[in-house]
């Protein structure tokens, strides 16, 4: 039998769609577009960022997770980490693993041991990719596929040292322009059978076996631009979704998916939506 201190350290992640248990935010107190390393901070970095409404969007998002019975862990937000919001670029859960890489950017370097000092703190395992650049936002989970972004975040010799740990997983790299940022602000899986996807800028054989394995749900350059493929599913085809992208939310609902829109305006002017603002510790297997 195990134990109430033994459920509380479990982590399991095999899809991006199963039921969420439990997750990983960061409160944006410090969030701020210092330098800019994205193209959407590259369009807000006069106008700024306003720290009290981008604070009180995040609360409404993380009160509604909570109604949603998704177990919120709230790492503590520190002063020298303006992007640390996004916690799902930090680490990633595969099966049973939590694995934290280092990031990329200058500007971000520091918030995995920021993590790591929380999952000591509470007695989580998890796996130190030393050396490694691989971040979350580049990795997408359906079950024994695991498509990785190829970007100026995630490089190669880290996507074949992951492939080497994880044979019984059929690992695919994905190349993408870095202006993107991230693999999920193009590509996103929603559901055992559908995804969302910003066609016309992966390569030719990637797109097709994408559009192969999933119904494509096509998302415009202007959505892609206001984050339409980064929703963050939470199970049971509901899935959170900002409220200007309404062509992807009109298709989602269409395909019988429950659309849960919440404001989060000042957060995406740094670069990430949902998916990006959630690092998933825990969701039932598919």
């Amino acid at each position: 039998m195990t134990s109430e201190m033994d459920q509380s350290k479990l982590t399991y992640c095999d899809t991006e769609y199963g039921e969420l248990k439990k997750v990983v935010l960061c409160e944006p107190r410090h969030i701020a577009i210092r330098d800019v390393i994205n193209e959407t901070q590259k369009k807000y970095k006069k106008e700024g960022i306003n720290i009290d409404l981008a604070i009180k969007q995040h609360q409404l998002f993380s009160e509604s997770l909570f109604a949603q019975g998704v177990e919120v862990i709230h790492v503590p937000p520190l002063e020298n980490y303006p992007e640390q919001v996004f916690t799902r670029d930090i680490g990633f859960t595969l099966g049973q693993t939590i694995y934290v890489a280092e990031m990329a950017q200058k500007i971000r370097k520091g918030e995995e041991e920021s993590l790591k000092t929380w999952l000591k703190m509470t007695e989580t395992s998890y796996y130190n990719l030393l050396g490694d650049k691989i971040e979350g936002g580049d990795v997408i989970v359906d079950g024994m596929n695991i498509f990785i972004g190829v970007s100026d975040r995630t490089d190669k010799k880290a996507i074949e040292h992951l492939q080497s740990l994880l044979p019984q997983y059929e690992i695919i790299p994905i190349s993408f322009p870095h202006k993107y940022l991230h693999l999920d602000c193009i590509f996103n899986i929603v559901s055992p059978t559908e995804a969302l996807l910003f066609p016309g800028v992966i390569g030719e054989h990637e797109e097709e076996l994408l559009t192969s394995r999933y119904e494509c749900i096509h998302v415009s350059e202007e959505e892609q631009f206001t984050l339409g493929t980064n929703v963050f599913s939470i199970g049971n085809k509901k899935v959170y979704s900002l409220p200007v992208n309404k062509g992807v939310n009109g298709q989602l609902r269409e395909r019988g998916f429950e659309v849960i829109e919440i404001e989060i305006s000042e957060i995406i002017k740094s670069g990430g939506s949902f998916r990006c603002c959630t690092m998933p510790l825990l969701r039932e297997k598919a």
